[in-house]
């Protein structure tokens, strides 16, 4: 994805909606650029148009928001400290059949933050990226399919089994 569509998900990811013009700079190469950008991020389902009688505004879609997410844990700027805080991260995440795409581009998202599975449904870690899933959640709406918990107390067998998985 180009430097172009990275900025454009990022500012469409602020507001609900963004005026197209607001996008676009007043060089004429970058303006250029930038609007090729949005046309491949709405060609990719990434975003959408929606057209009023005065301008056309861009708007983020769910799968917008997963493949930023998914940008946000690939970047050099997105490092997690790397030392252990003592707390535990858990995900519950239960998503019915009908919306598999979503259950599939939440466990990648999951692996890629350092998640691990523990058992079918339920995934690990212990860095802290919580916060990261909060909003993932809220975003897609998982109310009751996604659960997240930050713990320090877990039995002593399975923190033996934990260490030896994250080298604790």
């Amino acid at each position: 994805m180009s430097s172009y569509s990275k900025r454009i998900l990022k500012k469409l990811s602020e507001k609900p909606a963004i005026s197209v013009e607001d996008l676009k700079d007043k060089d004429a190469k970058t303006s250029y650029a930038l609007t090729r950008a949005l046309k491949n991020l709405v060609e990719s389902g990434c975003a959408e148009i929606r057209k009023s009688d005065r301008q056309n505004y861009a708007k983020i879609t769910a799968y917008g928001k997963t493949r930023l997410n998914s940008m946000t844990l690939e970047g050099e700027d997105a490092l997690v400290p790397q030392t252990w805080d003592g707390f535990w991260r858990i995900i519950l995440l239960d998503l019915p059949e009908n919306r598999k795409s979503e259950r599939e581009s939440l466990r990648y998202l999951l692996k890629k933050a350092g998640f691990v599975c523990l058992k079918n449904s339920a995934w690990i870690s212990p860095f802290p990226y919580e916060h990261l899933f909060m909003n993932i959640k809220k975003d897609l709406e998982l109310t009751t399919e996604m659960m997240i918990f930050v713990t320090e107390f877990i039995d002593e067998e399975s923190k033996k089994v934990l260490f030896e998985t994250f080298g604790k």
